[in-house]
């Protein structure tokens, strides 16, 4: 779970990018310039990270950051004693379920589009969900599940608008093997 109180937990800005997300609190909002507090504390004080389609941005931009390596297999099935458990655990997570749960907010007459991707340490990505557009002034939540079975990271990637008054905020990113 990560809810940017106090860093980006173990997500990572991506290197391949044209900025980065922020981290940043709402102390003194400005229409269009982000949510008035966050989602985790629901106070001003809260933090959450943050793009904006203003300058420096130029629309069209990207942010992405990335989350840690996931994986569904057990890392421990390298000698004998192992078998079992390693047998049980494929089993297990062949019918468990994993998402990552997250709140999103995404305000503004400018404002560009959230993608969120599920790719593969070989590189390969897939869109889990696309949102363009304004979303409403207000934190909204997503679950989406997580599949596959080779070892993964979710991105979520920020794309800037078409001018100065919009923004899309991230909080509370929640990795479940629960549903």
């Amino acid at each position: 779970h990560c809810n940017f109180e106090f860093d980006l937990c173990d997500w990572k800005q991506d290197e391949n990018d044209d900025f980065d997300w922020n981290l940043r609190t709402s102390s003194i909002p400005r229409l269009g310039t982000g949510p008035a507090a966050d989602h985790t504390l629901q106070e001003p004080s809260g933090h959450y990270i943050f793009i904006k389609s203003s300058f420096p941005q130029l629309p069209g931009q990207k942010a992405r950051i990335s989350s840690p390596v996931l994986s569904r297999r057990s890392k421990n099935c390298k000698n004998v004693f192992h078998i079992t458990y390693c047998i049980l655990n494929v089993i297990i997570l062949a019918y468990s379920c994993l998402q990552i749960l997250f709140y999103y907010y995404m305000y503004g007459t400018h404002v560009g589009s959230l993608i969120v991707y599920q790719r593969t340490t070989a590189e390969h990505e897939k869109i889990l969900l696309l949102l363009t557009g304004n979303q409403g002034n207000f934190w909204q939540s997503k679950a989406l599940t997580l599949d596959g079975d080779e070892d993964f990271h979710v991105i979520f990637e920020g794309i800037v608008g078409k001018g100065s008054e919009g923004a899309i905020a991230l909080d509370d990113l929640t990795l479940s093997r629960e549903c």
